[in-house]
């Protein structure tokens, strides 16, 4: 009988102690998307509810030797980078990255916190722009990290999109206010450009009011990267992340967590057109 395959992403990430972010929304996001998560860590986070309190990074040649581990001996059809706090890993990532050309790469550039203050170095970020972006087939920031790449608030989508995507990578820029003041409190935008097909595709986002978003991007990138290890297009994953954080969004606002920001609730499984919750 032959064996099946996994359908593998391989996370290149932090840990943070809620469960709610880093490589615990990554684990848990791929897990609910039917993919098998593996990871190489990078750093140790300590953060509560309210505040991150530190970053503690990994050694460089940990974090490349635990991705060569991996990737040399099982390898995966994604690879999915979350937090990498400093230059120096970032450039020993994308250097061991650039030895896979052929696996498949979703670059989740943690570069600002929840109110737009800077989490890396300017040389950190201008590392992201040389060293990762062109390895990667889709980037996804969001509307503060677009801001802090571009040098400016989103303002042209067509443009701006195709300045991100300039080193060869498509992107998806996450959470941009709506144009029209009236829709403002009501909804977001999500725009994804593919590059390959130079079409920009629009998601407009009920804005779901619950203070359980800690680790929204990481599970959004974490479940775009599974549905590509899967085989679907570059499109057609990005249509079904954006289903699952929707409603993964929807039923975390439901639970009551910590004192401020907690967790999506990625854990349902799908049933033809019913949810059922494996938590409850």
């Amino acid at each position: 009988m032959k064996k099946k395959q996994l359908n593998i992403v391989f996370l290149i990430a932090g840990s943070e102690p809620l469960g709610s972010a880093g490589m615990q929304a990554d684990i848990k996001a791929i897990t609910a998307c039917g993919g098998y998560a593996a990871c190489a860590l990078t750093a140790i986070v300590d953060e509560d509810t309210r505040h991150v309190k530190s970053i503690t990074p990994l050694p460089v040649d940990l974090i490349v030797s635990q991705t060569e581990s991996f990737l040399g001996d099982v390898g995966a059809q994604c690879i999915k980078t979350g937090v990498l706090p400093s230059r120096d890993i970032i450039v020993g990532v994308a250097k061991k990255l650039g030895e896979y050309p052929e696996t498949l790469k979703v670059v989740d550039p943690v570069i600002v916190n929840s109110v737009g203050e800077k989490l890396v170095s300017d040389d950190a970020i201008q590392a992201y722009r040389d060293l990762l972006f062109p390895l990667a087939t889709l980037i996804t920031p969001n509307a503060r990290e677009a801001a802090v790449l571009l040098g400016h608030p989103i303002s042209d989508i067509g443009a701006d999109l195709r300045l991100l995507a300039e080193s060869g990578c498509s992107v998806i820029v996450k959470s941009v206010l709506p144009v029209d003041e009236s829709e403002r409190g009501l909804f977001l935008y999500d725009y994804l450009y593919n590059r390959e097909s130079d079409c920009i595709t629009t998601y407009r986002k009920p804005l779901i009011k619950t203070n359980n978003v800690n680790g929204t991007g990481d599970s959004f990138a974490s479940a775009i990267s599974t549905y590509l290890a899967k085989g679907y297009s570059l499109d057609v994953a990005v249509q079904k992340g954006e289903e699952f954080i929707e409603r993964a969004i929807s039923l975390g606002a439901e639970y009551v967590f910590g004192h401020d920001f907690g967790p999506v609730h990625p854990c349902f499984m799908e049933d033809k057109d019913k949810h059922e919750r494996i938590y409850d």
